[in-house]
């Protein structure tokens, strides 16, 4: 209930198919396999930057209660994504 069976599977097939061609379909699996890839590799770069920044700001919040004991004010310096 609420999966895809392979009947269902097969009929899409079917119909993709005949709407595309056979020699077509080679190219178009090529080109959402590369699309895939492309956004998975998007999505781990905007990761690993938003990681990068929230590991930063710690430190920069450690920094401006260290620098309150002595009376020296720092801007806290924000990164635009």
């Amino acid at each position: 209930m609420g999966g895809i069976g392979i009947g269902e599977m097969l009929v899409i097939f079917l119909v993709v198919l005949l709407l595309f061609g056979a020699k077509r379909l080679p190219e178009i699996a090529r080109s959402l396999g590369t699309s895939i890839f492309e956004f998975k590799k998007a999505v781990n770069s905007n990761l690993s930057e938003l990681r990068k920044v929230m590991d930063e700001e710690p430190a920069a919040s450690r920094k401006m209660s260290q620098n309150r004991d002595t009376g020296i004010v720092m801007k806290n310096e924000k990164t635009e994504i």
